[in-house]
């Protein structure tokens, strides 16, 4: 074995023994032991639980890779709508309102949210449960909690979250799977998410979002609704423009920055001539592969990216919502046909 090759093995084994450290000794560094008397101290665990469940957590190099590429900061619109809004989607989101509608509309009628978004959202985030993630929680918020220090504070605070739920829940820390971002079950709630908003919409005594499509769909509505959602209000709008005025208000912005009547002025043609002037909106620029289209966003569009903030994500969920009803109207009505 010449030079070369004996420095590039001991290197390798170097970078071996020092990636299976970092996986296997959580529970000996030093910030995560002040993690621990924080943990102690603030919440009231038991110091060597805690040790013994950190020291079986393991680093995922896999999942520090995923989060620094995203998808809705790495696509064009076009390219972020194929992947959402097409088959098998639109068809299995029927199913799965058929499966579910009585469900869906108990979730409509207690917190106002349209049975199609429900869907959407469940379609987007894990088709309908069929997806829901093949990472260890544990392993997913303790990588990013302790090997991600851009968002290291955040995800040390879901840890948190993740354990009190855990412990609320009478369930064990180890056992759940989820998103490379330790996000769970049918909507891919975050912990914080599942301790404020995920409900028991079938009072069977247990907020189960992983199996449970009727606290998964209750818990989704219940998240919108408390975030403001607005019961029969428009969600987006695809609109034409004429004038440059118009294409300098577009905006990548998800507050509302803009209204009806400021758009309309500058040259937006909104469709609905009974919206109101005063009614908060922006003018987002979707990019098709050749061109730009142009859609306006309204507050149920800005709900919408309270649970992922993205308009791509938004503008994904909206389509797929109406991709799905048509297709379940046009079903029924091929129903309909046939009993004649």
């Amino acid at each position: 074995m010449n030079i070369a090759s004996r420095i590039a093995l001991v290197l390798g084994l170097t970078s071996l023994a020092l990636s299976g450290s970092a996986q296997a000794d959580y529970a000996e560094r030093a910030d995560v032991r002040e993690y621990v008397d924080e943990l102690v101290n603030e919440h009231g665990f038991d110091r060597a639980d805690l040790l013994e469940l950190f020291s079986e957590a393991e680093r995922k190099e896999r999942i520090l890779e995923s989060i620094a590429r995203p998808a809705e900061r790495t696509l064009e619109w076009h390219e972020y709508r194929q992947i959402f809004v097409k088959e098998p989607r639109i068809s299995q989101g029927v199913e799965f309102w058929a499966a579910n509608e009585e469900i869906l509309n108990a979730a409509e009628a207690r917190y106002g949210v349209a049975p199609e978004y429900v869907v959407a959202i469940i379609g987007v985030e894990t088709r309908y449960g069929r997806i829901t993630g093949s990472y260890r929680v544990l392993d997913a918020l303790m990588t990013l909690a302790f090997d991600y220090p851009p968002r290291s504070s955040f995800f040390r605070k879901e840890l948190t979250e993740y354990l009190l739920l855990a412990r609320e829940e009478g369930e064990d820390p180890a056992a759940f799977t989820g998103s490379y971002a330790g996000a769970m079950g049918y909507g891919q709630f975050i912990p914080s998410s599942y301790r404020a908003y995920a409900v028991d919409f079938d009072e069977d005594g247990a907020r189960d979002i992983w199996a449970n499509e009727a606290d998964a769909i209750g818990s989704v509505a219940n998240y919108f609704s408390r975030h403001g959602w607005q019961a029969g209000e428009p969600v987006a709008m695809q609109v034409t423009l004429s004038g440059e005025a118009a294409d300098g208000l577009a905006t990548k912005s998800l507050s509302l920055q803009s209204t009806v009547g400021a758009l309309t002025a500058a040259g937006v043609q909104l469709a609905a001539a009974d919206l109101d002037g005063t009614t908060p909106a922006n003018l987002y620029r979707m990019m098709q592969p050749e061109t730009a289209e142009y859609w306006v966003g309204f507050k149920n569009f800005y709900v919408i990216t309270r649970y992922n903030h993205s308009r791509l994500y938004a503008l994904a969920v909206h389509e797929l919502s109406q991709a799905v009803l048509a297709a379940r109207q046009e079903a029924g009505v091929r129903q309909a046909g046939a009993a004649e």
